[in-house]
Order: structure tokens, then C-alpha cells, then sequence
């Protein structure tokens, strides 16, 4: 396999190298572009099987490009991983309740992005949603029966801790903010504040035990459950 990843950046320096570190690790396949309309222009003409967007653009911004792709039937299920300066937190938050898949901080290790693209790559070919069973190392979550098991060991959830799980570990390394939680959990208009999911995400931990480790907090962003 040998993926089409589409970059959207207009820093030339970063552009450049991030290609050449992508070549490095294997990712041969990597498109350009320098602005916001060439990039919606690229992705619709090579449809690739993932983006890396950059937030700050000249011209259209990165939000309204992922939004585009996002609305678009034929780019909807291409992954998109933002990219982001650590001052850009509200934007971040923006993009994944848009339908980013992931976001890596500026300057991000050449490593830890093929590892984030690979994740997303691997989720894609697995069409990890429409199971009925997910699996995430030693957690088995059974989506007909509602049931969970931890190291074959039973686990004992409510409905709503059930939601959590079952939607942080069928997409594993992507990262929900805590809005978005409410809407899978509770529903578009459910009256309930980021405070009370951070106290239902420790209740859903504790009854985790160890294994809570692969509950990750995004701090000032939301939640997300790390890849085995």
C-alpha cells in the first residue's frame, strides 16, 4: 500500500520538510499545496487517502477548508489531521467538532506524525465504525449485546459510561472534545457542562483500573483513547 496524503500548508520551510521527513518514513506519495483553494482544488481532483491541514492560511483558513471536505459526500471519509501552534487552542477544539480527525501541535516530531497518520490510515482500511465487536488491546466491547470485558473479566457500566467508551476506543488517537461527547452521549441540546463529563470521565476510569491509562486527557480539548 502506498498512500496519497495531501499537505495543505503555506510555510514553504515546513511544507519542504515535512515532505522529506514523510519520504523518510515511508509515506512516498505526498502532494502539496500552499493555500486553502488549492488544496480544496487538489483534494477533490486526486481524492487522497488522507490530509494534513494546516489552521492559519492565507485566503480560505484551514477551518473552513476542513468544513468544506467535510460537507462534501465524495471527501467526507477522508481522514484529516490539523495542524496547529500551540497558541491556536480554540481553533483546535473548532476543527474536531467540525470532524477533524486529529490535530499535532507545531513543532511536531517527524516520528510521532507518521505514527499519527498511520493510526488514522489503519482506522480507515479497518473501517473501524461499522463493527459489531471492538476490540482495543485487552477490551472487548460488544456493540449488539452492550456488553464490555477487560481482560475477559466483565465490566459493569451504565449506559452512558458504555457510550463513552465505545466511542473513544472505536477511534482510537482521534480526539473528542468534550461538546462532541455530550452529543454522542447525550444528544444535540442536553443541558450538561464540560465539568460534569470530566467527573463522569473519572467515574468511567475508575471502574477501568489500569487499563484508565489509555484514557488520555487533551488538556483544554477533550479526551481520546490511545492506540494499542
Amino acid at each position: 500500500m502506498n498512500p496519497q496524503i495531501l499537505m495543505i500548508e503555506d510555510d514553504a520551510s515546513i511544507r519542504d520538510m515535512t515532505k522529506m521527513n514523510l519520504n523518510m518514513n515511508g509515506f512516498q506519495q505526498v502532494y502539496c499545496a500552499s493555500d486553502g483553494e488549492e488544496g480544496l482544488a487538489m483534494a477533490a481532483q486526486l481524492a487522497p487517502d488522507l490530509i494534513l491541514l494546516d489552521v492559519m492560511l492565507p485566503g480560505i483558513d484551514g477551518l473552513t477548508v476542513c468544513r468544506n471536505l467535510k460537507n462534501n459526500p465524495a471527501l467526507a471519509d477522508i481522514p484529516v489531521i490539523m495542524l496547529t501552534a500551540k497558541g491556536e487552542e480554540n481553533d483546535v477544539v473548532l476543527g474536531l467538532e467540525i470532524g477533524a480527525d486529529d490535530y499535532i501541535t507545531k513543532p511536531y516530531s517527524s516520528k510521532v506524525l507518521a505514527a499519527r497518520i498511520a493510526v488514522q490510515l489503519r482506522k480507515k482500511r479497518n473501517g473501524t465504525k461499522g463493527g459489531r465487536t471492538i476490540v482495543l488491546g485487552a477490551l472487548s466491547i460488544d456493540l449488539v449485546t452492550h456488553s464490555v470485558s477487560l481482560d475477559g473479566r466483565p465490566l459493569t457500566l451504565t449506559a452512558d459510561e458504555f457510550k463513552t467508551l465505545a466511542l473513544l476506543a472505536a477511534n482510537p488517537g482521534r480526539v473528542f472534545t468534550r461538546n462532541q461527547i455530550i452529543r454522542e452521549v447525550k444528544g444535540g441540546n442536553y443541558p450538561v457542562t464540560a465539568r460534569a463529563i470530566d467527573m463522569h470521565m473519572v467515574n468511567l476510569r475508575r471502574k477501568l483500573g489500569e487499563w484508565a491509562d489509555h484514557i488520555e486527557t487533551v488538556r483544554g480539548v477533550g479526551y481520546r483513547a490511545a492506540g494499542e
